[in-house]
């Protein structure tokens, strides 16, 4: 069963160019990812200091080769000065 995270980052003004470049970078390497069926990244239409995350896995247990991802390790650090608050992960097992 395909196993889904969908994230929401809101991020302040001035730092919209860099998370839409982080996250474009970050597909990049994490749709490379084992178990890893896509990771799509979205920007709000309406309001663009807001993003979504869809992350899709073949199974919860994929999750593990995501986060040994050497990459990893740099994302939350690079993105977390730029949020108004916490990324929020809504789990999901597609139906």
């Amino acid at each position: 069963m395909v196993y889904t995270l969908v994230c929401h980052a809101e991020v302040k003004p001035e730092c919209v160019e860099l998370m839409r470049a982080k996250l474009v970078e970050a597909a990049a390497v994490y749709r490379k990812d084992r178990e890893t069926l896509d990771w799509f990244v979205m920007q709000d239409e309406k309001e663009p200091t807001r993003f979504s995350i869809v992350e899709r896995f073949e199974h919860e247990s994929s999750q593990k080769y995501h986060l040994e991802n050497p990459y990893w390790a740099t994302f939350n650090p690079a993105v977390e000065p730029w949020l108004v608050k916490p990324i929020t992960i809504h789990r999901h097992y597609e139906l």
